[in-house]
């Protein structure tokens, strides 16, 4: 097997991974209103405060991933994060129909991306990543 240290792959992978939660903390913070009322809905405590910290983890993760500046650490706070979010917004399980159908579809997506995460953190951003560019330089 050919080594893929310098190849662009991972880099292309970030950007697919990063895209989901850059669009979705700015959907948090576009539409702040309606996702605290979604919040509520779900009955989480301070709505405001769990969409607000919600976007900043989204934002915040979604761009180091994308640049590949401490993408291992976090891959793992995305990961963590996706484990309430995906059990408390995607509880397919106490739904029937078309509702179920698509929370379910949703529960499934975010336990692929979780999967996608757990690749970046265990083998890193790759050779195209200000975190390779710090390494270099040290």
């Amino acid at each position: 097997m050919k080594d893929s240290s310098g190849s662009i792959v991972p880099l292309l992978g970030r950007i697919l991974i990063s895209v989901v939660f850059l669009f979705s903390g700015l959907i948090k913070v576009m539409a702040f209103s309606m996702m605290t009322g979604f919040a509520a809905a779900k009955h989480m405590p301070l709505p405001a405060v769990m969409i607000a910290g919600a976007a900043a983890v989204e934002l915040l993760g979604g761009l180091a991933i994308l640049t590949g500046f401490q993408a291992r650490l976090a891959s793992w706070i995305l990961f963590v994060y996706l484990i309430p979010t995906t059990l408390v917004f995607h509880n397919f399980w106490t739904l029937a129909g078309m509702d179920r159908a698509d929370a379910q579809a949703h529960f499934m997506k975010n336990v692929a991306i979780m999967g996608g995460l757990l690749f970046l953190a265990a083998f890193g951003s790759g050779a195209y990543s200000v975190d390779s560019r710090m390494r270099a330089k040290a």
